[in-house]
């Protein structure tokens, strides 16, 4: 239940933001928007911006005029707002929660609706600007969304501390360290007959021996301890490359500085900076080949991992929202069809060959994305169900 509501949670927040993203900037240049989903459907509640009010429509199984059991409205009520002008926009909360949509007039998007009649509220009927500006503005609002949680968790942690002394602060359920016997508050003093004066030598004696045997002797209470831990492999990049180091699991003593807002948003910009580089590196690994398709996680991963970071509290999983948001952000900006960096490379066509490309030709670029994402989705899937598997 925990991975489902945090799932829910994660993904919920990160497209709903990344949609109104994409519905203020399309409000703001004029552009009707006939729906804003939050989920998918079946639809459940929907409220319709009318002239002089409001049309709202509770929706659940109920018997058609044919006898049939199906899905449709089962409580419709106006109401009334004199002077209200009516958007004519549906606002729609539906029942699978795991992401949402805006569908603006206009615009051939996945339901691949050719009903153009090129009226001044259609998003093909804007300048090329307005049109870019539409388009962008989900990946805006992602990147914002992820700088923000940055920056509030930076302002309430404040500035971290590393303790540089080998004293261990945190035992990682699962890892060696724990089933050795070690515990929080033993001072490491000797690895292999090296002597540990620091953090910094012990980790790199560490670090440089995955699924290795260490002997490793520790002061508990005064006396002298020691115990037999083989490391495990940590993957981690380095030099643009997949590298691995060793692992106990125990983590150093970490005390906090206050800081102030700017500083707390400064710090929001590095971590997303941080995260920026570390998908551009994980791309060029995979146009390289040093990583393959098989490295790449999908909506089971990020299930899995969802769960794991709620369990583990709060700011860890706001910290995984915020990468996940980056993600989007960096995904939806690439130059694929049926993405909105597919739509900006149209607008982008559009603008050298100075005229807009015919109706036919959009349906088939969106098409070709289409088949594109749907089988980049199946093989994300095919990835999680081999994790499942694997462990």
């Amino acid at each position: 239940m925990i991975t489902l509501l945090a799932t829910a949670l994660v993904i919920g927040v990160i497209v709903f933001v990344h949609e109104l993203g994409h519905y203020m900037a399309a409000r703001s240049v004029g552009v009707r928007v006939e729906r804003f989903s939050v989920g998918f459907p079946p639809r459940l509640i929907t409220m319709t911006s009318v002239p002089d009010g409001w049309e709202f429509k509770l929706f659940f199984y109920r018997k058609s005029e044919e006898g049939k059991i199906e899905w449709g409205p089962v409580v419709e009520k106006n109401i009334k707002r004199p002077g209200r002008k009516g958007s004519l926009t549906e606002y729609c909360f539906a029942i699978v929660p795991l992401g949402g949509y805006v569908k603006m007039s206009g615009l051939i998007d996945e339901s691949l609706d050719t009903k153009i009649e090129h009226k001044p509220y259609e998003l093909m009927s804007k300048p090329r600007l307005a049109q870019a500006w539409v388009m962008s503005a989900g990946v805006i609002m992602n990147m914002i969304l992820a700088l923000v949680v940055y920056s509030v968790i930076a302002l309430n942690q404040g500035k971290p501390i590393v303790s540089d002394e080998p004293v261990i602060a945190q035992i990682v359920e699962g890892q060696p360290a724990e089933a050795a016997g070690m515990q929080v508050g033993d001072r490491i003093v000797q690895i292999n007959d090296n002597n540990i004066q620091t953090w910094l030598e012990m980790t790199e004696i560490i670090h440089a021996q995955p699924n290795a045997a260490l002997s490793i002797n520790y002061e508990r209470d005064g006396q002298l301890l020691n115990s037999e831990v083989t490391t495990v492999a940590q993957p981690y990049l380095s030099d643009g490359k997949i590298d691995t180091l060793g692992i106990i699991g125990i983590g150093a003593s970490v005390t906090y500085d206050p800081i102030n807002i700017f500083q707390a948003v400064g710090g929001g910009c590095q971590a997303t900076i941080g995260v920026l580089e570390l998908i551009g590196t994980t791309l060029k690994m995979l146009v390289t080949g040093s990583a393959t398709m098989k490295d790449i996680g999908g909506p089971i991963f990020i299930a899995q991992m969802a769960g794991e970071t709620a369990r583990a509290g709060i700011t860890p999983l706001m910290i995984l929202m915020a990468m996940i948001s980056v993600n989007l952000a960096v995904i939806n900006i690439l130059p694929i069809p049926g993405l909105d960096g597919g739509h900006l490379m149209v607008i982008a066509i559009e603008s050298v060959i100075r005229r807009p490309m015919s109706l036919k030709a959009r349906i088939a670029i969106q098409k070709v994305g289409m088949i594109f994402l749907l089988l980049l989705m199946i093989t994300v899937i095919i990835n999680d169900i081999g994790r499942l598997f694997t462990n």
